[in-house]
């Protein structure tokens, strides 16, 4: 019998916790004596209502460690809920959305996509401003713990390479959770302080600058404006950049630096390849606007550095509108999008390490084409990949591809035209925010699509957070009868 016991217990408590932490933007409303706080005092009781009862139900299995497919419906079920949730004030709020437009929101929060279906963001109570920052916040720290104590140890699209040895049992699954959460918690909130100084050091509001920063660390891409961080271009942009790019880093990495130990974070495989390809994108980018746009070279530098940094780091914020520079750029930001940063970050996408482990498989194969009885192992970062890592890796690949194809031909048959059907599927499997064209383009937003297609992308959002096949296991029939 499948024990749904310990999996309850867990997501009432972060059900609860989620609703505690709707005191903080209901604060800010009463602060600025906005009639909205009593949508954040309503949103948090039911959190903490329908929580809590779900623990209380369920604490009897508190002391039941967690199996394998109790920790994949875990994994998904906690991303599928708290947006639920996360999107009650959307409902209650100044926006009064529809359940399908608070929960896209939510959906688009908590994986830090960051596609909205909201405009007029100028004009909304800070409260709820703030409240998609820390949707975005929670969900970019929430994702750094799965990725580096639940997809490793459940061999999910190759991410066993990063598992921690000496930590094999599930049923100490959470504890070691709680452990690693305390040590990427103090590096998270640490960079987090540090990038609202330097947002307020380049003249940002206070306000502006929490938020950003909360949702610049997630890279979630949510802004308080409108025109996303084109309202503060400028130094803005290279503090974004930075923080943006650190944030694509491995965490753990920070964990090893804080405690006195650099030299894994400049040997780190996966840092100097993300680095080096931010670095030829924002290059060609660079010259291509010098030379074919006639721009001059610090603004060139800038915009492309920002906007390549936004995009290949899912964090996607827009500070132009950078359909206007050409289709060679439109291309390759639309290539970099299916790029991403870093596994164990708050980062999305592909991921760098996936696209290393691809290119040595292919050069160990073309190896044996040339010298059939030669042996060649593949390796990466110094270690030799094992044949399950490679074929989880192909795997995840060949699934993303299928997902992209299938998700694009389903928003088409939605009424949907080629370039949004195709960009709105690629944004959301990849997190990343924006697409193209003139709808759902960095100068648009959801808003507009059908509500079909807003079912679509809210999935392919969380197939794209938790790695595709944590999430497609639990369609399978032999997952539910063991």
């Amino acid at each position: 019998m499948f024990d749904l016991r310990p999996v309850g217990f867990v997501i009432g408590l972060l059900v609860a916790v989620l609703g505690l932490t709707m005191i903080v933007p209901m604060l800010m409303d009463l602060a600025d004596g906005n009639a909205h706080w009593p949508n954040f005092a309503i949103s948090g009781f039911l959190s903490c209502l329908c929580g809590g009862a779900l623990a209380i139900a369920t604490a009897n299995s508190r002391k039941v460690g967690l199996t394998v497919r109790q920790t994949f419906l875990l994994t998904t079920s906690i991303w599928l809920i708290l947006p639920i949730f996360g999107g009650l004030p959307f409902m209650f709020g100044a926006t009064e959305a529809r359940f399908i437009d608070a929960f896209f929101e939510g959906m688009s929060g908590m994986t830090t996509t960051g596609s909205t279906v909201f405009s007029g963001l100028d004009d909304l109570p800070r409260g709820l401003l703030l409240w998609r920052g820390l949707l975005q916040w929670f969900g970019g720290v929430g994702i750094i713990v799965v990725a580096m104590v639940f997809l490793p140890e459940l061999k999910v699209g190759g991410m066993q390479i990063f598992r921690t040895e000496s930590f094999e049992t599930f049923g100490k699954i959470l504890p070691r959770a709680a452990e690693m959460a305390r040590s990427i918690s103090g590096i998270y909130v640490g960079l987090t302080i540090a990038c609202v100084a330097a947002y307020l050091a380049v003249g940002l509001q206070p306000f502006d600058a929490v938020v950003h920063a909360l949702t610049t660390l997630s890279t979630g891409g949510f802004s308080t404006y409108d025109a996303s961080f084109g309202t503060f271009q400028g130094p803005a942009e290279y503090v974004a950049s930075v923080f943006m790019i650190l944030a694509s880093m491995p965490f753990t990495r920070y964990v090893q630096f804080v405690a006195g130990s650099a030299r894994p974070l400049w040997r780190d495989v996966q840092v100097r390849d993300f680095l080096a390809v931010i670095s030829v994108f924002v290059l060609v980018i660079t010259l291509f606007r010098i030379v074919f746009n006639g721009d001059h070279m610090e603004h060139s530098f800038r915009e492309a550095l920002f906007n390549v940094t936004s995009i290949i780091s899912g964090t996607g914020y827009a500070s132009v509108d950078y359909q206007l520079w050409g289709h060679f750029p439109i291309v390759l930001f639309f290539l970099v999008g299916l790029i991403g940063g870093c596994a164990g970050s708050t980062c999305c996408s592909v991921k760098v390490f996936r696209y290393r482990l691809l290119m040595v498989s292919l050069w160990s194969q073309m190896r044996k084409i040339h010298s059939p009885s030669g042996i060649f192992r593949p390796q990466f970062d110094g270690r030799t990949v094992s044949e399950d890592v490679l074929s989880s890796v192909m795997a995840f690949f060949i699934l993303f591809m299928v997902s992209l194809a299938v998700l694009s031909a389903l928003l088409a048959m939605t009424g949907l035209d080629m370039i949004t059907s195709i960009s709105g599927a690629a944004t959301a499997l990849a997190n990343v925010g924006p697409g193209l064209g003139d709808q759902i383009g960095p100068s648009g937003n959801f808003a507009g699509l059908n509500d079909t297609a807003k079912w679509l992308l809210i999935f392919a959002m969380l197939l794209g957070r938790l790695e595709l096949m944590s999430v497609f296991v639990l369609f399978s029939f032999s997952f539910w009868r063991r």
